[in-house]
């Protein structure tokens, strides 16, 4: 009978750090290369294509390639407009429930092989294999050694590639095909890591929303330059003329309000606001899905429009201060953005609807 004596008593381990507020309500987080394996179909190919995204530049134009009839391309990165006629890169983007295995990837060289000989591609300078759950340690030493892959290809040739190409043909290794497989610079062939993939998607916008995490530092706000640029003329000539039937005179250009030391004054913090928006519209599309700047103007929007167009504001200049102070109290919750947000943002982004003449400062009579 089994003693119970010998037994170990249960001894949870306790946390490594006192728990934070987010590992409350979420767990601890799971690691990314985790995730990865995890990976449906659908979210390995969005997260590759997601990825890809990142290879412009070096490459002139990348386009994935799938479903039957691949010709064992997946992903390519064109060098040149000549296409599969030049320079290009293979991406090759596997899923499977194992590290990778050199009988994973015979019938792909097969492929790749088989089709430059057919005239179909030039072959690839370089070809990579990636897989959800990392590249085996037997595969990953075969590819290190070109001469002995193109020997274990060969070797494999009748089991995985002779049916395995296409179906309407048997691929025999021999006379022509045999000679340009024995040409074949099998160096091309390389691996990259999960966490290659890993490294380089962090600098994408889907990078956040796809592993969390929380946004990276935005850095320091652009000041604005010395002269008005033409992409911020509208909002300028908007304040320009608030400023103008609040004190009954037409400003032509920035310039003309220098003597007006609270104008002048007003019209550099408006314009540091707008900055702040822009270095904010910026941040967006670096580090956020398309769209989630443009869902944050329309917040801010919607706030401050019915403010924008009460009748009973005294001029063009108060229209415009009480419209901006409005914006100050907008408090969006479930934008992306929102950790990143700072009060001259919101600011800033009434100067930018007014850029677009979304908000109108001056109200003609009618």
């Amino acid at each position: 009978m089994l003693d119970p004596n010998t037994l170990k008593p249960v001894n949870p381990k306790p946390p490594a750090a006192t728990p934070t507020a987010a590992h409350i309500m979420s767990g601890l987080p799971v690691p990314k290369g985790v995730r990865v394996r995890s990976f449906s179909p659908d979210e390995w190919e969005e997260f590759t294509e997601e990825w890809a995204s990142t290879l412009i530049p070096p490459f002139l134009k990348v386009r994935r390639f799938g479903g039957a009839g691949d010709y064992g391309v997946d992903i390519a990165g064109f060098l040149s407009a000549s296409g599969f006629a030049g320079l290009w890169e293979n991406f090759q983007c596997k899923r499977y429930d194992h590290p990778l295995r050199p009988s994973d990837i015979w019938v792909e060289i097969g492929k790749i092989i088989y089709y430059s000989y057919k005239g179909d591609f030039i072959p690839p300078q370089k070809h990579f294999f990636m897989c959800t759950n990392d590249i085996g340690t037997t595969l990953e030493r075969l590819l290190n050694n070109p001469a002995k892959l193109k020997a274990e290809a060969r070797a494999n040739w009748d089991k995985h590639c002779r049916n395995g190409i296409t179906t309407t043909v048997d691929v025999e290794l021999t006379g022509t095909l045999l000679e340009h497989f024995n040409n074949f610079d099998f160096a091309i062939f390389s691996s990259k890591s999960v966490l290659e993939l890993l490294s380089a998607h962090v600098a994408t916008p889907y990078h956040t929303v796809r592993f969390g995490g929380g946004l990276p530092g935005r850095g320091p706000t652009t000041a604005p330059p010395a002269t008005v640029s033409a992409h911020e003329s509208r909002y300028i000539r908007q304040l320009l003329d608030a400023y103008g039937e609040r004190d009954g005179k037409s400003y032509l250009d920035p310039s003309s309000i220098a003597s007006e030391s609270h104008s002048q004054r007003d019209f550099l913090r408006q314009r540091e606001r707008f900055y702040h928006a822009e270095s904010l519209r910026n941040f967006a599309r670096d580090t956020v899905p398309d769209g989630t700047f443009e869902d944050l103007q329309d917040e801010v929007y919607h706030a401050v429009i019915d403010t924008c167009d009460d009748p009973n504001h005294a001029n063009g200049f108060e229209r415009m201060r009480a419209t901006v102070d409005k914006s100050m109290a907008v408090t969006p919750l479930s934008n992306a953005l929102t950790p990143a947000l700072k009060t001259q943002d919101k600011m800033g982004i009434c100067h930018q609807l007014a850029n677009e003449d979304r908000l109108t400062w001056v109200v003609p009579n009618v």
